[in-house]
């Protein structure tokens, strides 16, 4: 295996695990290549699930994939570590010591050889550099916060329902700052969590006591997606007594209080920052690769990098061209997915020394779930170009089988079809919010 052909992948998100799943499955299954995926963390979850994670809405338990086992079944191998640096020269991926909970280190330093890498390390939020917006704010980048928050909200509802049955003041107080798809869809998971968690004994807690603020430094909400996405959104966050604060941009953030760039002061006992994203800041002082101000490695149409021919980047930590457009391929989970299947593709050619496959982004359209009140989206026409505004249990069905794809594309057809009827069975088992 050492005198194979070494293609590593940094990055066990969403489009890097369905890339070193079909490799291993075309090459390392047929030894015609060895394929090694290097993750910080034990396993994965599809991250537009991490709003239900949060909220509790999903029990990531039940839907994270460990790494290890899946590499065995896939013919992969598995790296635990964080990626800390690049030897271009000596095509060596530097990584990270690793520690355990208390600190003390587990594995030092270590170097992994590639002939062929490819960065695929997704994204982090963008703070924009907002005074106290690290301090005072939950993210949801990944597993782990989506947890923590899960924790935060589920410890403040508890202390809120005591001092309600106390006689107490207890409102409850939760901002969201950005209105994209996750600030969006965030919201209408809360907001169902404030009326199920009276049902499992928090009765003293109403859920008008429990204010949720959406605020918006653009004139709209879903500022990416076209305007009666945003409006038919906006209604439903109405609906759903969900405040909606467009055009303002948020200056601060202190303990308790979201301060808006006109004075205005948000009363806020949570705050979750889910404005704006970047990649990473280590891969800006990665050895012999450009990068743009927000961090992402440039890369050619192929996903080469720029600078090095045996490089690859994809995904949200990627500025891809688009041909016939200014703007780079936009960082969507369905950006993702068809990069990992041209790259696939790319990678195969390479082995056989064939040319690599430009990639052209093709727009599917947008789907946003409001929980398990509805759902609204469109979808693009391949052949006109345009667009079908669609909702309710039409656009709800063609939300879920976004993260089936994903399912089949790590699973195959079959397994994913258990999966789902293992799903089933647990939600007529088990509440419907996790609740612990």
């Amino acid at each position: 295996m050492k005198n194979l052909h070494h293609i590593v992948v940094v990055g066990g998100g969403a489009g890097g695990l369905e890339l070193a799943t079909r490799l291993g499955n075309k090459l390392g299954k047929k030894r015609k290549a060895r394929i090694t995926l290097v993750d910080a963390g034990l396993t994965h979850v599809w991250k537009p699930l991490l709003h239900e994670v949060a909220s509790g809405s999903l029990d990531a338990n039940a839907n994270e994939i460990n790494y290890r086992a899946h590499a065995r079944k896939h013919h992969y191998e598995f790296q635990l570590g964080r990626m800390d640096g690049l030897d271009h020269n000596a095509r060596e991926v530097i990584i990270a010591p690793f520690h355990d909970e208390d600190g003390d280190e587990v594995v030092p330093e270590r170097r992994i050889g590639y002939d062929t890498l490819v960065i695929a390390v997704g994204s982090t939020a963008n703070d924009f550099g907002t005074p106290g917006a690290q301090d005072h704010c939950l993210f949801l980048d990944s597993l782990n916060q989506a947890r923590r928050f899960h924790n935060l909200m589920l410890n403040a509802f508890l202390r809120k329902n005591h001092e309600a049955q106390s006689g107490n003041g207890h409102e409850l107080p939760i901002t969201i700052i950005g209105a994209g798809a996750t600030g969006v869809e965030l919201a209408a998971e809360l907001r169902l969590a404030s009326r199920e968690l009276p049902i499992y004994g928090m009765n003293h807690l109403r859920p008008e006591d429990v204010s949720i603020t959406v605020v918006e430094a653009a004139d709209r909400i879903l500022p990416a997606l076209p305007g009666r996405l945003s409006e038919a959104a906006t209604r439903e966050l109405d609906h759903q007594n969900v405040r909606v604060m467009t055009g303002e941009p948020v200056s601060e953030v202190r303990d308790g209080v979201v301060v808006l760039k006109d004075g205005t002061e948000i009363a806020s006992e949570m705050a979750i920052w889910a404005a704006g994203i970047k990649a990473p800041a280590f891969l800006a002082t990665l050895d012999g690769l450009e990068t743009n101000r927000g961090n992402q490695i440039k890369v050619k149409q192929t996903l080469e990098a720029t600078t090095a021919a045996d490089i690859f980047a994809f995904g949200d930590c990627a500025e891809c061209p688009q041909p016939q457009s200014e703007r780079p391929v936009p960082p969507r989970a369905q950006s993702a997915h068809q990069q990992a299947d041209t790259l696939f593709k790319t990678l195969c050619h390479r082995l056989e020394g064939r040319e690599a496959v430009p990639f052209v982004y093709n727009d599917h359209g947008s789907l946003i779930n409001f929980s398990r009140y509805t759902t609204v989206g469109n979808l693009m026409g391949n052949l006109s170009g345009r667009s079908m505004y669609i909702e309710g249990k039409v656009a709800r069905l063609f939300y879920l089988s976004l993260y089936r794809m994903h399912q089949v594309a790590l699973h195959g057809v079959i397994r994913t079809g258990i999966i789902w009827l293992m799903d089933r069975i647990s939600r007529a088992m088990h509440p419907r919010l996790k609740l612990h």
